[in-house]
């Protein structure tokens, strides 16, 4: 009688993520930590989002492929991140929406950003820098 050795099955190791998104990322948490010692909170709404935004970006790096030079209306990060990433929309419409915001805020117009609201978007864009870190660096 001869015995079975149990099958192994190989580890599909991931490639590694492109040195752009992994910039990306290490920019989006720069941009973090910097709205967190920030006073103002328009300028902490509007470096908590464009940190957001470098996330995002860091993701279409992964996974967005060429489109051969076609282009198409809704070119921006957000839209595009719906199309490559369906499982991040929801953050996309989020920020998406707060992008009117943000570039309100980096105007200078100030009324439109509360202490609240900017303390919130800190704290999202926090969360969705680590979903993103988790779709570039899969384990």
């Amino acid at each position: 009688m001869t015995a079975t050795l149990p099958l192994r099955m190989p580890t599909m190791a991931h490639p590694p993520p492109p040195p752009a998104a992994l910039a990306l990322l290490r920019h989006a948490e720069a941009g973090l930590a910097e709205a967190e010692r920030l006073a103002d909170p328009s300028r902490r709404y509007a470096e908590a989002h464009l940190a957001a935004l470098r996330a995002g970006a860091a993701v279409l790096a992964v996974r967005a492929q060429p489109d051969g030079g076609r282009r198409r209306g809704g070119r921006s990060v957000w839209h595009l991140l719906t199309g490559v990433a369906p499982e991040l929309a929801e953050w996309a419409a989020f920020f998406a929406a707060g992008s009117a915001t943000r570039a309100a805020a980096e105007a200078g117009i100030t009324r439109l950003v509360t202490e609240r609201s900017a303390d919130d978007l800190v704290r999202q864009a926090g969360q969705f820098i680590e979903v993103s870190r988790s779709l570039v660096c899969p384990r």
